[in-house]
């Protein structure tokens, strides 16, 4: 087999995109880079994230993605000044690397870890 896979984008659901979008780049420091009636896609760095426009708040609740950086501590401090750490999510040390959590507006999970 010759073909490669190059990259992965979470998908994750919003229960509003507009208010999605103000959240992402004012609070995440990402960067929509489209955005439609019913989705919107986001980039920051080498990471992708898709939101698609979706009723059910449970959905949101229950849905997550995992994000490697490079830096965990200085990501970490940034998002606690904004008071969008996770009550369950602080910064630990794991054996697979450095990791917190961070809820969104609408409730999905956002795992960031710089690996061990």
């Amino acid at each position: 087999m010759t073909t490669r896979l190059k990259r992965i984008a979470a998908v994750l659901a919003s229960l509003d995109i507009a208010r999605t979008v103000g959240f992402c780049e004012q609070r995440l420091g990402f960067r929509c880079v489209a955005q439609h009636e019913d989705y919107a896609i986001f980039q920051r760095d080498e990471v992708s994230v898709h939101y698609w426009l979706c009723s059910d708040r449970y959905i949101a609740q229950n849905t997550s993605c995992y994000v490697y950086v490079s830096d965990a501590r200085s990501l970490y401090e940034d998002y606690q000044a904004q008071g969008i750490i996770h009550p369950n999510g602080p910064l630990q040390e794991q054996p697979w690397g450095l990791e917190f959590a961070v809820l969104d507006v609408d409730g999905n999970l956002y795992k960031f870890c710089e690996p061990a």
